[in-house]
This record gives C-alpha cells, sequence and structure tokens, in this order.
C-alpha cells in the first residue's frame, strides 16, 4: 500500500485516525449536515447521504454564515463528530468547531501540496494536531 506523509499547521492537539471524507468544496454548517443523523444533506453535494461520524473530514474552509460551526457542534452533540480535520486554509468558523468539539486538526498546508488530489475518500488518514503530521494510507 502507498503511504504519503505530509506536513501541514497543528491547528488543534490531539491524535486521529480514521477514513477520509474528502470534500473539495466543503460542506454547507446549516442545511448541509443533519444534526439528527450526521450525514451530509447539502443538496447536490458530492458525498450527499455520507456520514460524518468518525471521519477524517478533508475540507478546503467552512461553508456559510459564522453558525457553521454551531451545525457541526450539534450533531457532535447528537453522538454524530468527526474524528479529525484537515483544513486545507483554516478560517475562523473552521477552528471554532475544531475547539468547539475538541477534535484534532491540522491546517494550512504548504502550496505545494494538494490535499484533494492527495487524499481521496476512503484513504486512511492519521494526524497529529500537535506536530501537524498527517499519514494516508492509500486505498
Amino acid at each position: 500500500m502507498e503511504r504519503l506523509k505530509l506536513k501541514g499547521r497543528p491547528a488543534y492537539p490531539g491524535r486521529a485516525a480514521g477514513e477520509a471524507l474528502v470534500c473539495p468544496h466543503s460542506i454547507q454548517g446549516w442545511a448541509g449536515v443533519s444534526e439528527e443523523t450526521g450525514c451530509i444533506i447539502e443538496a447536490g453535494h458530492p458525498e450527499f447521504g455520507k456520514s460524518i461520524q468518525g471521519k477524517i473530514l478533508v475540507i478546503p474552509y467552512g461553508k456559510g454564515s459564522t453558525g457553521w460551526s454551531g451545525h457541526f457542534h450539534s450533531a457532535a452533540v447528537a453522538g454524530f463528530s468527526p474524528a479529525g480535520w484537515l483544513f486545507s486554509n483554516i478560517d475562523s468558523r473552521c477552528g471554532v468547531a475544531a475547539a468547539a468539539l475538541e477534535v484534532p486538526a491540522v491546517a494550512d498546508f504548504p502550496a505545494s501540496v494538494d490535499l484533494f488530489t492527495a487524499i481521496k475518500t476512503g484513504d486512511w488518514v492519521e494526524l497529529d494536531g500537535g506536530t501537524g503530521e498527517v499519514v494516508v494510507t492509500k486505498r
């Protein structure tokens, strides 16, 4: 199996591992993630119907209003939380979500790293939010 090692900026401490759920256009907060099932419900989203539960969410940034993180928090309170986050360009919505959910996160990868080419949905991802180290095992 092919393994890739990536390095980003530590964004929230802790270690996480799980299957990647890659969303190059992010996920809308309101009307994007069901707070009752943890599934993506954003109309027309390529990953529609897939659960965020236990996944490593790979997204570029938050999408929508400043309440974006609140919708992920509500899903987490209901028992549906990602295992970790990879943000290509973290913004305040993402930072708040990582901290509110206390989910390890790595962000702000070098311009030479295209997360959405390097990682595909279903790849196994291990991340260390304290060091910024990410290992991807291709599936």
